[in-house]
């Protein structure tokens, strides 16, 4: 067994261990950014098909140098609105969408022959900075806007809980995101994904009701350094 197969088996396990027996469906998207094509073929190999990318240029190359292989991409980085076409015509799945600019972009560019592009809102529930997102209580207005375009289906919601290691916060953060999931069932539009957890925290993420996972460094090591003749996503 290749090393990226023992990582898929263990992160897996430790999947199975988190939900104490709750049988929900989770996605597992191995996130496959700076890491070489070959590293992915070798996931897909080991029965991984879902694959996250956070760079639009380097995942255009690797996407399309992985034609021939049946799998999911996902956009799990800031989307500038000159990359919205590229990432449109792509890719399966956009997470982080967190303006309505960017939703019609999508919308615009989503080629008439494939099937509807899954979007996820991205929402800010660590209130830091430098994250993307809309602030809790605002993805009902935003979910809205999206679902209500064509060429996207609106899917649920995406966030990230803050670096600091404080388990009891982290899962605050998380539960945050579910409950603003909730109020969006609640208000009448059909949603099924919760995407939150990364290596560090997808325990603390299932704990709180993650559908879907962002797992990288647990699957692929450390990411190799961005080669300097790439520009940003």
């Amino acid at each position: 067994m290749s090393p990226i197969a023992e990582n898929l088996q263990e992160v897996k396990r430790r999947i199975s261990e988190a939900l104490q027996g709750d049988r929900r469906a989770i996605t597992l998207v191995a996130v496959t950014k700076t890491h070489p094509a070959a590293m992915v073929r070798e996931a897909h190999a080991a029965g991984q098909r879902d694959f996250g990318e956070n760079y639009v240029q380097e995942a255009v190359a690797k996407i399309r140098d992985l034609a021939g292989l049946d799998a999911t991409w996902h956009f799990i980085g800031t989307l500038q609105g000159n990359k919205a076409r590229e990432v449109s015509e792509h890719f399966d799945w956009v997470h982080g969408v967190d303006r309505p600019r960017t939703a019609e972009l999508l919308s615009r560019h989503r080629p008439a022959g494939k099937a509807p592009l899954s979007v996820c809102v991205q929402v800010n529930v660590s209130e830091e900075a430098t994250k993307g997102g809309v602030k809790p209580g605002e993805a009902l207005a935003l979910a809205r806007h999206v679902a209500a375009l064509p060429g996207l289906a609106f899917r649920g919601l995406m966030g990230m809980a803050s670096p600091s290691g404080d388990e009891a916060a982290i899962r605050a953060e998380f539960a945050l995101l579910r409950r603003e999931l909730e109020a969006i069932r609640a208000a009448g539009l059909e949603a099924d994904t919760l995407s939150m957890g990364m290596t560090q925290d997808f325990e603390a993420a299932l704990a709180e009701g993650a559908t879907m996972l962002r797992i990288g460094t647990a699957i692929f090591g450390a990411r190799e350094p961005r080669p300097a003749r790439q520009g940003a996503a």
